[in-house]
């Protein structure tokens, strides 16, 4: 057997190679319970409270989805989105209102639960592919300390909890490469034919981009692969043949699972959003200065930088550590042919999200992954070298890793303990805590969070047919009539016609996170010269400030907008 195929099976499952891997390792049975564990109490946070936030402008869009499909059958509705995740939610939604029809009032499922749950649901499985990627690549030790990672970080946890597609494309990606590499270690280390694990793992790739049209990921496994052809000794070849099944494949899963990519009107929706049409905002908040976010700004859109800081300050202050302690590790030929895997998964990934020009937290769900992972290494090495240190100690010494790994994994559940339920908000120490909650990322971190409340607010107090200006303003009509008022007229903060027709009596709503360019002398005339009628909050931490027009303030704005 060749060197890098006894490696591949030693990062295998087998547990008569778990010796020397650390306490965690020495059981299946362990390993089965424990992962089952962190499974749940990661779904338990990921379900929890989850209709606690209301929708965002971007969920509303899904929510109408849903809505069209289940009145007119499969549309374009939507149509810049792939279909699997609106169809997913689009049954649950109907599940929940058959529950809701037999339930009592207090058993209610929400409609933001039930839009939101087919995303917790993935995201808390994405546990399981996590350990089994890892355990392909590393071993069990690291494997069960980053799906421990994954179960309980705060950014995972909140990601999960937004009804986008990242999680689906994250969920279909992983399992892609469980497939992938165990189809590697069949080759390389068998007799088996390991066909059946290239049709898989071109299944997959079909349902990832039937969940976001960002086939691009691929090329993570195919480096992967192309990078062991050159060795005379690999066994792991699919050639032309086998290479025009599995393209095949992945193009006919993905028009089962996404239909509508065949309707004119998705195709017409599609340019729009790549001709950067759908984009209804001209600006993004990022650690209180305003950037550009069109893609096609390249390097003069939001900073290369984005996804560093949030790394640094998003991340439990112990992942962090462990991440930087990690890093160093992948270029470490002693770490075996693993490490190639999740050196592409990160240079593919920054060369395809950091220099484009727009940017969102969310995209950062597709390699946190890939970052715990890294971070578990450095949790084992650190672990590993503390006990080599403490000779006099013999008895404890080989538990000292397993401790180090849960004081780290501790540490994630007490940070997502103290943000639920509004995981997004939360800031590491090194980002400044709780009191610089929504500085880095608001739009990301408040995400419309308070709309519902805010209109609820609003609704109170309006009189008939008054205007409520605002950067959603499809969302604050859906909740308008959720309140029983749709005689309030709804308009954009940015639309300079709408904001000339406000008069005394009508209403602004200042919701942090929704400053770009097109409002900020407004907002920052009203933040200077008026005093809001109410403040609401996102937690502990200030989301919206409602003003209320009078006769002074319809002056200053329209001197303001001249």
């Amino acid at each position: 057997m060749s060197a890098k195929a006894e490696a591949i099976v030693t990062a295998g499952l087998r547990p008569e190679l778990f010796a020397g891997r650390g306490v965690l390792a020495n059981s299946r049975t362990l390993v089965f319970i424990t992962l089952t564990i962190l499974v749940l109490a990661g779904f338990g946070f990921r379900v929890a409270g989850l209709s606690a936030e209301g929708l965002s402008e971007d969920e509303l869009n899904k929510l109408n989805a849903v809505a069209d499909y289940r009145a007119n059958g499969l549309t374009g509705a939507n149509g810049e989105h792939p279909m699997l995740m609106k169809a997913l939610q689009t049954t649950s939604i109907i599940l929940s209102e058959k529950w809701n029809s037999l339930a009592g009032p207090e058993n209610r499922i929400a409609p933001e639960t039930a839009l939101r749950l087919p995303g917790a649901i993935a995201g808390a499985l994405s546990a399981i592919l996590i350990f089994l990627i890892a355990a392909e690549l590393f071993g069990v030790e690291v494997a069960l300390i980053a799906a421990g990672l994954w179960a309980f970080d705060p950014s995972g946890i909140g990601f999960s909890r937004v009804a986008k597609e990242d999680t689906f494309l994250l969920f279909f990606f992983l399992l892609a490469n469980v497939f992938w590499l165990r189809g590697q270690r069949v080759a390389e280390s068998t007799d088996r034919n390991p066909n059946r694990y290239y049709w898989a793992t071109a299944a997959c790739y079909g349902a990832m981009v039937a969940s976001k049209y960002v086939p691009h990921f691929m090329a993570i496994s195919w480096c992967y692969y192309w990078m062991f052809q050159q060795l005379p000794e690999t066994r792991w070849r699919l050639g032309k043949k086998r290479l025009i099944v599995f393209l095949g494949i992945t193009g006919i899963v993905f028009l089962i699972l996404s239909p509508t990519v065949l309707l004119p009107e998705t195709w017409r929706q599609m340019g729009l959003f790549a001709g950067g049409k759908r984009i209804s905002h001209d600006g993004y908040e990022f650690m209180g200065q305003l950037y550009t976010q069109r893609f096609a700004d390249w390097l003069n859109g939001i900073p290369v930088y984005f996804y560093f800081v949030f790394t640094a300050v998003k991340l439990p202050l112990l992942t962090v550590v462990g991440f930087v302690i990690g890093l160093p590790l992948l270029f470490r030929r002693k770490l075996g042919d693993g490490r190639y895997f999740l050196l592409f998964w990160f240079l593919l990934w920054v060369v395809a999200f950091c220099f484009p020009g727009g940017k969102f937290t969310r995209y950062y769900t597709t390699v946190l992954p890939a970052v715990l992972i890294t971070c578990a290494l450095g949790i084992q090495f650190a672990g590993r070298w503390i006990a080599n240190r403490l000779t006099s100690f013999t008895s404890l010494k080989h538990y000292i890793p397993a401790a180090v790994a849960v004081i780290v994994i501790t540490g994630s559940v007490i940070s997502s303990i103290q943000a639920a339920p509004h995981f997004r908000l939360f800031t590491n120490s090194i980002g400044g805590g709780t009191e610089r909650a929504g500085y880095y990322f608001p739009h990301d971190e408040f995400y419309d969070a308070s709309m519902r409340e805010t209109i609820a607010t609003i609704a109170g107090r309006a009189q008939p047919n008054a205007r409520v200006a605002s950067e959603s303003p499809s969302l604050a009509s859906h909740y308008a009539n959720i309140s029983h008022r749709p005689d309030l007229i709804c308009v954009s903060l940015s639309d300079p016609s709408a904001v000339s027709q406000l008069r005394p009596g009508d209403f602004i709503i200042v919701a942090r996170g929704r400053r770009y360019f097109s409002n900020d002398p407004l907002i920052t005339t009203l933040n200077t010269h008026f005093t809001p009628i109410a403040t609401l909050n996102l937690g502990p931490v200030p989301s919206v400030k409602i003003y209320q027009l009078d006769e002074n303030s319809v002056d200053a704005l329209s001197r303001t907008s001249r």
